[in-house]
Order: C-alpha cells, then structure tokens, then sequence
C-alpha cells in the first residue's frame, strides 16, 4: 500500500506526525487514558480519568495508577478527544496536551491537563453547560475532534430537552471559549453522533444515533420503528458546514455510531458501523462528486432462547482502522465476539480474525443460541487471571503499531442495566488482545486484566480511552 507523506517528517514541529505511516513507528504506549463511570450505577460518586499503565516492564502494569474525579455527580462521561492532533502537525504553536472530556448527560465539557505529569492529569477547566445552551442551543455533548486552525469542533446529540432535530456541532476556541455552531444555519441533522472530516476532499460526514429523549431511558424497539433513532448520513462540505447530501441507510444501515475515513488523506472512502443492523456500511465519492454507500459486512442475528426477543443481532458499537489502512476490527457487544477484518480491498473485506471475549451466549449464561439444525450452543470464553469476562466487548483503542487492541466493555450506563446488569453490580474491565499483523488473527494476552470492579470507591464503568501521544480514532491528517 502506497500513502503521502504529505508535508514529510522533516518539518516537524506541532503535534502527532506527517503522515499515518510515520505514526505507525512511533513511541510505544506505556499509560492510557480511560474514562470510567459512577453515574446510572446507583453509586454517589462522581465519574473520573483513570490512568492504567500498559507498559509490560513496570511494577504497576495492567492497573489502575491515578484516579482524577470530576468535581460533580451525574456527568456521564462517554467520548473524548484532544486539543491539538496530526491535523496541526505543521504548526510549531500547537501542543497535545489538553484532553477534552465531554458529560454525555449533564452537559459540561472538562478540560483535563496532561502535560505537567502525564500520570497524574490535572483539571484545567469546565465548559458549563448553560454557556454552551445559551450561546447555540445545543446539549448532551459528546464526540470532540481538534482542528487544523486550533479550534476544536464537538458533536452534540440534542437541545435541552433531547427532542431529534436538535443536534449539531458545536465550535471551541483554542481557550476553549464557546464560539458558536459549526454548520450553517438550516444544515443541522435531525440526529447526530460520531463524525470525521477529509480535508482533501474537502467533506465532513456524521452519524446518527438517535433522540437523547429516547436512548437515555433504555433501548426500547418502538422508539426505532416511531423514528426516534437514525439511519443517515449526513455530507457536509469542509469547512464551510453546508449540508449537501443526506444518505439514507435504509435498514441495513440501523444507529450508524462510530464514523471512519481510511487514514490516508487522499482516499475518499470509509466506513460507519451501524448497531442494530449489525453491518459495516462503506461510504465513497463518485466521479460527480456526489456521495454513495453500500453494505460492506453483515453479522447475522442469532436465533436464541431464553431471551428478549426470537433473534439476537451482534450490535456493532465500535469500530476502528489500523494506521496503515489494512485493518479494520470492530465489536459485537451482544454475541461477545471481536472481529478483525483485512479491508486492503475496501470493496471487499476479508474476515481474518474472530474472538470472543464476552457477550450473552457464553458458556454459564442462561441464553443459548440455536444452530442449524436447532441444536443450543453456546460459546467458549476464556478467563483471565481466573476473572470470569463480563459483559461484551465494546470501546476499542489500538496501539499506533497495530500490534496491540485494548478493549473495554461499558457501552452507556443506562443500556449497560438493562442488557448486562452484572456490569453495573460488578462493574466492567479492560483486556488487551494480541494482533498478528502478518496474516491476522487474535489472541487474549492472558497477563493484561483491569478489574473496574474493584475500585476503591467501588465498581465502575470503563468506556472510552486515549493515548497521550494520540491514536487511530483522534488523530486526521491534512
């Protein structure tokens, strides 16, 4: 595979690297950043940073090393992203240092220092959320991402009182002042969650994921068919925020979550992954400039019993692209499996490695699938440090040389209750799976086990997690 070094590694000055492949051959993790919740848990306790160190040669590796409490209840911690990315590569002004945090629930956006001591971050500031109201009308913040000219541009899911169609991106300074909405007026979505901007081609897509006046009480399949979820695309032009084009998923493209370009600033193509549906859809511009999208992979429901519903779907609720464009790895939270797909030919992906890891048809659990001839089943998950893995595997983050994917399994408080309660009893962990990056293939490291059940404050809820040096799903290239 052939990419640009667009800009070269000579002129290096800001933050990240010149190009994806430069950044594959970077520094090794030895801390990651990991987003770990109290609220939905019943717990009176605040959500918190929590910094595990994954540097195999330490003392303290694989645990918990610094804790940093939000300073109140009921945030919800969820996404995140930094200040300054590849994306300011050129620019000697520009620094990584501060890690933006934004409360899925209560609104306010925490601004974390990680440059005095990376181990132990530091609270910078909080952007509170009537700033954030009265200024655009947008709340329930979630998914950042820093920009070439130092601002900083965050997805919001709804106004204040979660009705859809009152999402749309909010616009920080470098200060982290309130500016205003990104799009242009009359371009919102109805519905908004992830999204990835391609300057070359000049475009911005987001996904959809539904009404927070819906997905903040639980899953209920009447909220779908009464359109209180989504099924768009939606094509922005970069970086003015027209709204040129809305692609209809249909039902093969049910709560497209996570959004991903190929890392390579020249391709214009990529890939959602849609929940409900269970399929990876790939989106690419034609030769009129216009926008299409087709189903690239599609998980099969599992005929089950003793469940809520006949069929089971896998529910894909993250995805992420190795660095070189030659992987793509993607979650069944349900079915518990992890799967990694060679995706050199984007038209046509190739399975290459399957785990499991969790989910609710593992051996032990009261649910059984159906095979072909009716026969129940159930599948073999393995234990670690002689823990039992609860729940399913969910948040992905993969080490910049490809070779290492850390996986939580919290998808959203509220969710996380009604499908894997003994998440929220005996709170979640974070595993680390080995990747063979020659021919593929997975593999549970059976020395990496973070317990967040056994927190000092508790049991929490592990969700998102970033490297100080950036990583696969923060960091674009120009």
């Amino acid at each position: 595979m052939t990419m640009s070094n667009h800009g070269g590694d000579c002129c290096k000055s800001g933050p990240g690297y010149a190009t994806p492949l430069l950044a594959m051959s970077g520094l090794r993790e030895n801390i990651i950043y990991v987003a770990a919740i109290y609220t939905g848990t019943g717990q009176d306790k605040p959500d918190y940073l929590a910094t595990v160190d994954v540097d195999p040669s330490s003392s303290t590796y694989s645990s918990v090393i610094h804790r940093l409490s939000m300073p109140f209840l009921g945030d919800e911690l969820h996404h995140s992203g930094w200040n300054s990315c590849s994306s300011c590569h050129s620019d000697p002004s520009c620094e990584r240092r501060y890690l933006i945090l934004p409360s899925l629930l209560s609104g306010r956006i925490y601004v974390v220092d990680t440059k005095t001591n990376p181990k132990e971050p530091s609270l910078h500031r909080v952007v509170e959320p009537a700033e954030v109201l009265e200024k655009t009308g947008l709340a329930y913040p979630h998914q950042p991402h820093c920009l070439a000219s130092g601002d900083l541009l965050v997805s919001c899911l709804g106004d204040k009182d979660g009705n859809a169609g009152g999402s749309g991106f909010l616009l920080l300074d470098s200060e982290f002042n309130v500016k205003r909405r990104w799009e242009k007026e009359g371009s919102s979505p109805l519905f908004g969650y992830d999204f990835w901007y391609q300057p070359r081609h000049e475009t911005m897509i987001s996904t959809s994921w539904g009404a927070p006046a819906a997905f903040t009480k639980g899953f209920d399949l009447k909220d779908v068919s009464d359109g209180l979820y989504g099924k768009h695309l939606h094509v922005y032009s970069w970086p003015e925020g027209e709204l040129k084009q809305i692609l209809d998923l249909g039902d093969n493209g049910l709560l497209p979550l996570e959004i991903r370009f190929l890392h390579d600033p020249t391709k214009a193509t990529g890939f959602t992954g849609c929940a409900l549906s269970s399929t990876i859809v790939r989106f690419f511009k034609n030769e009129d400039e216009t926008w299409s999208h087709e189903v690239a992979i599609s998980v099969k429901p599992l005929k089950v019993e003793n469940w809520i519903l006949p069929e089971m779907p896998g529910l894909i609720t993250d995805f992420l692209i190795s660095l070189d464009d030659r992987f793509l790895y993607f979650s069944n939270w349900l079915h518990g499996d992890i799967r990694q797909y060679n995706i050199e030919d984007p038209k046509n992906p190739v399975l290459t490695g399957q785990l499991h890891v969790g989910g609710l048809v593992q051996k032990g659990s009261h649910v059984f699938a159906l095979g072909e001839e009716d026969e129940t089943l159930q599948f073999d998950v393995p234990m670690i440090k002689d823990q039992r893995l609860r729940g399913g595997p969910q948040m992905f983050q993969l080490s910049l040389d490809g070779n290492r994917l850390y996986v939580t399994n919290s998808l959203f408080s509220v969710w996380d209750k009604q499908f894997y309660p003994e998440l929220v009893e005996k709170g979640s962990h974070m595993l680390q799976i080995d990747v063979d990056t020659d021919k593929g293939g997975l593999s549970i490291n059976p020395n990496f086990f973070v317990d967040f059940g056994s927190e000092p404050d508790g049991p929490s809820l592990a969700h998102e997690m970033r490297y100080p040096g950036g990583d696969c799903t923060s960091d674009i290239w120009v």
